[in-house]
Parts: C-alpha cells; sequence; structure tokens
C-alpha cells in the first residue's frame, strides 16, 4: 500500500486538527481535498515523519511512521506550499542542495540538478538567482527540489498556489505527465477542486479533521437518473418546446449542440428519441449525467454538517 493509517489523531494544546484518521490508499494519483483549516498540512506532515500523531498508527510505502524518520524522507518527495528558498542561491545549486540533504552525492546531486530543471523547462534559468524567479518558475523549482532524488512518491501541498491560468494548466499537465508516464505516486493537497480533477483518479476528503471519504473518484460519485447530456443536430426548436411541456429543463447549453438536461419522475431516454423522430432532430449522443467532483465533494460536506 502507498498509505495505511489507523486512528490517527494529532493535538496541538486543546485543539484537535485529526480526529481517528484511518486511510488505505494503494499506489496511484491521489487528491487530498478539503477547505482551509481542515487538517490537510498537518496529515501531510504527519506522512513526512515530521510531526508526530498524538495517537493511532501508520506506514507509508511500508515505512512505520513512528520510527522511519530519514528513511522514509528519503523514498518521498514534498513541495511545500510556502516558499522555502535561499536568497543569493542560483536555481542550479539550490536544487543541488535539495539532493545533498536527501543523501545523494554531490557530484550525483548537482547532476540530476541540471537534469530535473530542464525536465521542467527552466534550464536557461538554472544559474539565475532565487529572488529573480517569477511565482511560477518559484513553484517548478520547489518541484524540482523534490523530484531531484527520483522518489517514487511526491506529497504536493498546494502546488498551483498564486500560479496564473497558463502556468497552473502547464503545472497539472506536469503532474500528469510524472504519474502517467513515469509512475509516480501522488498525493496533492490542495482546496482547488479543478487541480484534483485535472490529476487525480482517486480521493480523499477531509473536513474539520476527520476523513469524510475516501476511493476512486468514479465509484465515489452518485449515479444519477434525473439529468442527461444530449448531443444533438438539426431544428430544435420544437424537439425543445416538446420536452418543456413534458417537464424537462434544460440546465445547460455550450451553444454547439451538446446540452445538459434535467428530466422528472418516471421519465425515460425512449422518450428522447421518440420525440426527436417527430421533429427531424438526430441524437448524437446521449449519456447519463452521473455527480461530478464538485457536487460529491459539497454534498458530503452538506452531510457531515447536517449530523453535527
Amino acid at each position: 500500500m502507498f498509505i495505511e493509517l489507523t486512528n490517527i489523531t494529532r493535538w496541538f494544546g486543546t485543539q484537535q486538527a485529526l480526529i481517528d484518521v484511518t486511510l488505505a490508499l494503494p499506489p496511484g494519483r491521489i487528491g487530498l481535498l478539503g477547505p482551509n483549516g481542515a487538517g490537510k498540512s498537518t496529515l501531510m506532515k504527519i506522512l513526512l515523519g515530521l510531526l508526530p500523531p498524538s495517537s493511532g498508527s501508520g506506514r507509508v510505502l511500508d515505512h512505520d511512521l513512528a520510527s522511519a524518520g530519514v528513511a522514509l524522507r528519503r523514498v518521498i518527495g514534498y513541495m511545500p506550499e510556502a516558499d522555502a528558498l535561499v536568497p543569493g542561491m542560483q536555481g542550479a545549486e539550490y536544487v543541488a542542495l535539495a539532493g545533498e540533504l536527501y543523501g545523494m552525492a554531490r557530484k550525483q546531486a548537482l547532476r540530476r540538478a541540471h537534469e530535473v530543471l530542464t525536465y521542467l523547462d527552466l534550464g536557461e534559468a538554472r544559474y539565475r538567482k532565487l529572488e529573480e524567479y517569477s511565482t511560477g518558475m518559484k513553484q517548478r523549482l520547489k518541484l524540482a527540489q523534490a523530484l531531484v532524488h527520483d522518489p517514487p512518491v511526491l506529497l504536493l501541498d498546494e502546488p498551483t498556489s498564486g500560479m496564473d491560468p497558463a502556468g497552473r494548466e502547464a503545472m497539472l499537465d506536469l503532474l500528469l505527465r510524472l504519474g502517467k508516464e513515469h509512475g509516480k505516486s501522488i498525493l496533492l493537497s490542495t482546496h482547488l477542486l479543478g487541480d484534483v480533477d485535472k490529476v487525480c483518479d482517486a480521493v480523499v476528503i477531509l473536513h474539520q479533521g476527520r476523513i469524510l471519504c475516501q476511493g476512486p473518484v468514479q465509484q465515489l460519485c452518485q449515479s444519477r437518473h434525473d439529468r442527461y447530456k444530449l448531443q444533438i443536430q438539426g431544428e430544435s426548436a420544437g424537439f425543445f418546446d416538446d420536452l418543456r411541456l413534458e417537464g424537462v429543463q434544460i440546465i445547460h447549453d455550450n451553444g454547439r449542440g451538446d446540452y445538459r438536461m434535467r428530466v422528472p419522475a418516471g421519465w425515460t431516454t425512449h422518450a428522447f428519441f421518440k420525440l426527436a423522430q417527430v421533429h427531424n432532430v438526430v441524437l448524437r449522443g446521449l449519456q447519463a449525467d452521473n455527480e461530478d467532483l464538485e457536487e460529491l465533494f459539497h454534498r458530503v460536506i452538506e452531510e457531515s454538517r447536517a449530523q453535527i
């Protein structure tokens, strides 16, 4: 298993940050979702062995959290949310230093630093001082220091923080490639649903220190029988008029023949085809519009609040 935790709790004085956290996660690309203050960063530090749990036990890549320490951190690449850059250092020097701290020989660390910076499109900036880097470059530099020792696992804390839309998309494409093409297991901690939706195929939702759900996104999202996605071709005015008379609501129209619709109770998909035939409309596609990640997130949060 990638991560196995049993009843992990963490107190800070009288404040309980994590409450009986139990996880069983196989290798893969996993999103750790939760509002600010949910306990995500505390959980990440426990997984790194930097913060001991107040109670409970756990393993990461079969390393015991209570005793592995340095050995655990040598198989993990950690990208923190906050900058931890050293003014006056060049990019290549900084990444090589991280490699040495992970236990690499100096020459090996420097060689790997150049390789990783080139891979992350920072090759031309490798000799620039860190204070000259833009926000997007700093984020990629932090990813470089997490990758320098070629770990099997990456723990990423808000990796797109402060980035512009283009930089954010580039970072997410890069993380997806690291997972799919290079076999990295990724735990992506964020409050941005879109980041997890783009990169991850499984999710853990954390709220007020408690795990609300965990598992593959497709399995957690509920199937819906009251919404459908339609792709149509042809003159559609009369078709939609009849749908409305039957109680169907059009909830989205992208202007290119793709629609999302909410249907009344007892509706059957055969009714779409029947009305389409009457109005000479071609149905190019018809799929159930099941719950997505955003709807899943809001549903489990609301269910949790209702139980308090």
